[in-house]
């Protein structure tokens, strides 16, 4: 019997099947710093103890966008290391935060299957749920990944399609302890839940560009071993003609991107749902914009929730798209992410 893991192809995975993941993860000081080299990110409550003291927490949480990639990194060798790319997400939660010295782990159930009409591969639908040390949920989602098939001669006619929600349900109890009071000089921001309207759009002046070092040394943090990322030589036969990068770097720097209008919207609290619509490679420079899509009171006066769609666009100025979308309905070629998540923000009431 082999030793080699060649990871699971399409016709590895069944329905219901249960997958326990690999390698938990001790999340260290040196990952919170790493994923701010690599992002820019400049959250105040994932920077600083001080900033996290004065709203509630005894330390800081670490960033909910670090901790979805370190713990979705479990699932890769499992469910996408033969992946031709990951194609989407759903119904993304974020129960409990994760802080520095928690260590976090997952496991994965097939939902659903449904193989391409060239027979050549696949897609695999599978609910993720991560936890901490204490058993305690930290993350919880479902996604969809192309996935090669190992004998591309027989067909399975297997199209079983699950069904998703068109946001991520918001709980009655929201996880944070009550905020005590939002320094905006600290933050960097002076706007709270009150000051933003749906339709309102946020153009983001700034943009990133990311540099093979930059995407290669952030996926190995993530402990994501997908062939399509580090196979340079592979993928130079293929179509693509270079690596691709892992999609939840541009989630990443779109989401750090957004800083810069949304400096109180510290925590994400979930992803309705997100769409790799074209791919990127190393050396694209992402730009995004945001529109609001809900402003969402909760019974706490302390905090409220803004339902966001951020496009991530690759080497053209986000203010230049007015739709993501052509005529035909589909993605224009530069457009890169359409995220479509929720976050919390203070009430007007906490600002210092």
């Amino acid at each position: 019997m082999s030793k080699i893991n060649v990871g699971n192809f399409f016709e590895d995975f069944s329905i219901g099947q249960k997958i326990v993941h690999p390698l938990p993860r001790t999340v260290s000081e040196g990952d919170v710093s790493l994923y701010i080299a690599f992002t820019g990110s400049r959250f105040a409550l994932h920077s600083s103890d001080v900033v996290a003291q004065e709203m509630g927490y005894e330390k800081r949480p670490i960033d909910d966008t670090l901790m979805f990639h370190l713990t979705f990194g479990k699932s890769v060798q499992d469910i996408s290391l033969n992946a031709i790319a990951n194609l989407g997400y759903a119904e993304i939660a974020f129960p409990n935060p994760v802080f520095i010295g928690d260590t976090v782990s997952m496991t994965s159930t097939v939902i659903g299957l449904k193989e391409n009409s060239n027979g050549k591969s696949g897609v695999v639908y599978v609910h993720s749920i991560g936890v901490n040390q204490n058993g305690e949920e930290v993350l919880n989602f479902k996604r969809w990944v192309m996935v090669h098939k190992k004998d591309k001669e027989t067909l399975t006619g297997i199209k079983e399609i699950p069904t998703f929600s068109e946001s991520t349900p918001i709980l009655d109890e929201i996880n944070l302890p009550e905020i005590k009071c939002v320094d905006t000089d600290a933050t960097g921001g002076k706007f709270f839940f009150e000051d933003y309207e749906v339709g309102e759009r946020l153009n983001h002046p700034e943009g990133i560009t990311i540099d093979n070092s930059d995407h290669t040394l952030a996926t190995k943090l993530y402990q994501n071993n997908a062939k399509v990322h580090f196979n340079d030589h592979m993928m130079k036969s293929t179509p693509m003609g270079e690596r691709l990068m892992y999609g939840g770097i541009v989630i990443s720097i779109a989401r750090a991107i957004s800083f810069n209008g949304l400096q109180n919207a510290q925590w994400m609290y979930a992803i309705n749902s997100g769409a790799h619509s074209n791919p990127t490679y190393a050396g694209d420079t992402i730009y995004a914009y945001t529109e609001v899509i809900d402003t969402i009171d909760t019974k706490r006066d302390d905090i409220g929730l803004l339902r966001l769609r951020t496009i991530a666009v690759k080497n053209q100025k986000s203010f230049e798209i007015i739709n993501p979308k052509g005529d035909d309905g589909k993605y224009l070629p530069n457009v890169v992410l359409d995220l479509d998540y929720t976050v919390v923000i203070p009430k007007k009431k906490t600002a210092k």
